[in-house]
């Protein structure tokens, strides 16, 4: 019985040791790092393209969370969100596809001015809000007999609105996160000692914008460009907007006749019926000192406008030489 035993033993552990274990699956890190992958985003995202520049205004950025709040803070004293604006206005202004104006440099064009609701004078029908919604900071770390580390980490999230300065619809919103950290370790009192990094703030908040800043330029792009008519003599159109915009001398622009506007029991808004094309100008010259007081001479090589009708009248990109 004890050799049956032993022989049942002897073919068990072969058996046994001819079994392959299936090898565990390891994650295999990226070999760019995490910041050289967003500066390739921002990159391509702010690559410019061959557009007409659309005007877009600023109107507030706010911080909503506790962090960076006094009790003696007003809204005037917003740094975080004052400093998260200024972020996104430096990467609409990078990308080279926008013109863009700060509620400050609305204050100084027209004073008193209600803000939303009428920013007709600057050509911009376009406002964006935005908040921090989330910002927080937090240590970890671990120690052993002889060593210790230590990793500070910031964390930021922004939502940020599109709003038709005209109705005051919302027609777009998007959010985006950013996160931050750095690290120092120690083995018996020699190696890195770091103490309080302010500037983890800034790394986080900076990449919740350009986690977000994609989405808002393909948005804001999306929507046709146009423009108003400032004065009509004889044969020629004087336009707002020059070359600051991406005009150039013979682009071909459309006039377009606004039509009626038709309140919706449904929404609730007014709806424009769909607009007439009534005529074709070809961009001949180029006025004013800078892109807020810039415009366009106009020649009409097709079609008919009649100066009495002016109020009605808008000016559109058209696709026949674009």
């Amino acid at each position: 019985m004890q050799k049956y035993f032993v022989l049942f033993m002897f073919f068990a552990l072969t058996l046994s040791g001819c079994a392959t274990a299936t090898p565990k699956a390891k994650p295999v890190e990226s070999s760019v790092s995490k910041d050289m992958q967003i500066e390739a985003q921002e990159k391509i995202v702010l690559s410019p393209l061959k557009t007409y520049k659309r005007k877009v205004i600023i109107g507030r950025f706010t911080n909503e969370t506790n962090y960076g709040k006094a009790l003696m803070t007003d809204d005037q004293f917003d740094r975080i969100g004052k400093q998260a604006s200024d972020m996104l206005a430096n990467r609409l202004i990078k990308s080279q596809r926008f013109i863009v104006l700060e509620r400050t440099d609305i204050t100084k064009l027209k004073d008193e001015q209600e803000f939303v609701g009428d920013v007709s004078f600057v050509g911009t029908d376009v406002v964006i809000l935005g908040s921090v919604t989330e910002f927080g900071r937090s240590i970890s770390g671990k120690s052993g007999f002889l060593s210790s580390a230590k990793r500070q980490t910031a964390r930021a999230k922004v939502e940020i609105r599109l709003v038709d300065a005209k109705t005051g619809h919302a027609f777009f919103s998007g959010s985006g996160v950013g996160e931050a950290s750095t690290e120092s370790s120690d083995k018996a009192g020699f190696g890195n000692h770091s103490a309080y990094d302010g500037t983890l703030n800034d790394q986080a908040i900076g990449v919740a914008i350009s986690d977000v800043l994609s989405s808002v330029i393909n948005k804001l792009e999306g929507r046709s460009w146009k423009t108003d008519i400032l004065d009509i003599q004889g044969d020629q159109i004087f336009i707002s907007g020059g070359e600051s915009q991406g005009l150039k001398i013979d682009n071909q622009l459309l006039i377009m006749k606004r039509n009626k506007s038709i309140k919706s029991k449904q929404s609730g808004f007014s709806i424009d019926l769909p607009p007439e094309e009534i005529a074709t100008v070809q961009v001949v010259s180029f006025f004013g000192d800078d892109e807020l007081s810039e415009g366009s001479v106009c020649k009409i090589i097709e079609g008919n406008v009649v100066a009495a009708q002016k109020d009605l009248l808008f000016v559109k990109e058209g696709n026949k030489n674009e």
